[in-house]
Order: C-alpha cells, then structure tokens, then sequence
C-alpha cells in the first residue's frame, strides 16, 4: 500500500521490475547516480570557467584590434596620409618582453622584489613613454598632423590597456611560454 505524502498525495511505491534483472544492489544505483551528479556539476563549474575564459579572450582580442585600427587611422586617413605613427607598433611588440624576462629569472632565483624586476619595470615604463611621445614629437615637429597624433594616442591608451589585461586575467606564471 502507497504511503501518503505531506500535501495528502501518494507516492508511488519504489518497485524493483521483474522483467529487468539488476546485478547490483539499490545502493550501488544510489552511489551511480551521486557520481554521475558530481561529474555534471564538475563538468558545468569547468564549463563555467572555460566560457569565462574565452569571454575575457574575446574581450582582449576586440580591444585590441579597437587600438589598433586607431593607429591604422592615424596612418591612413586621407588626410594625412604619412605611416610615421605606425612606428609605436614596435613599442607594443617590445613593452612585455623586459617584464617576461625578468619574470622568468626571478622565478628561477625564487625573489620576488628583485633589482632585475624593478629593472625590467623601468625598461619597460621607458618603453610605454616613448610610444606616448613619438607621436606628440612628430605632431609638433610638423611632420604629421595632430588629428594622427590623437588618434595614436587613442590607441596608444587602448593597446596598452588590453596588454595589462591580458596579463592580469590570464596570470603568465601558469603559461608555458613563460617556463623558457
């Protein structure tokens, strides 16, 4: 006989099915369906963190190419028609590389407040300054124009942002470039 449930409704009776012959006990059932449960649950908290990860990777990478279609503009609006901005891409290419050395030196050394970090710190704010300066000295040397000089600057600010975000979110002590 069913036994009645708190709201005055029966339960169905829990019935193991002749026609299906079980070779495990119920409690083997129980525990199958708790691991299976904990795998999905792991499964959406990966799920989870994976999808945040390819958010913040798209976010960077849009961006990025925000900045860097500023510096394109500056370079290729008719207007002013000169590629001497362009030359700050060489500044985003060489502003990680002091900080990525000196990183994988004071890992190896095992300090944290080093003099080779806080050098590679000044290396690369020198780096930051003269991407920022380039294009004022060329706008006030008249050799472009300072709607170019402002939108560098744009994407000077932009391009810098994302590269600090690329290494704050994504921590370069778990890469595996960051082991040569």
């Amino acid at each position: 006989m069913p036994k009645s449930s708190r709201r005055g409704r029966e339960s169905p009776e829990v019935r193991l099915s002749p026609s299906r012959p079980t070779n495990h006990p119920p409690c083997a059932v129980v525990e199958k369906k708790a691991y299976r449960n904990s795998l999905r649950e792991l499964w959406r908290k990966t799920k989870t963190h994976v999808d945040g990860w390819y958010q913040s990777l798209v976010s960077l990478a849009f961006a990025g190419s925000i900045g860097m279609t500023f510096v394109i503009l500056a370079c290729a609006l008719p207007q002013f028609k000169l590629w001497w901005p362009f030359f700050v891409v060489l500044f985003y290419i060489l502003c990680p590389i002091p900080t990525m050395i000196a990183r994988r030196h004071t890992d190896s050394t095992g300090g944290t407040n080093s003099s080779c970090m806080e050098t590679a710190i000044f290396i690369t704010m020198g780096i930051i300054v003269s991407s920022f300066a380039l294009p004022i000295v060329l706008a006030r040397a008249t050799v472009i124009m300072w709607g170019a000089c402002y939108l560098t600057l744009a994407g000077n600010v932009i391009v810098y942002l994302t590269i600090i975000g690329f290494f704050t979110i994504f921590d370069m002590d778990d890469s595996d470039y960051a082991m040569w």
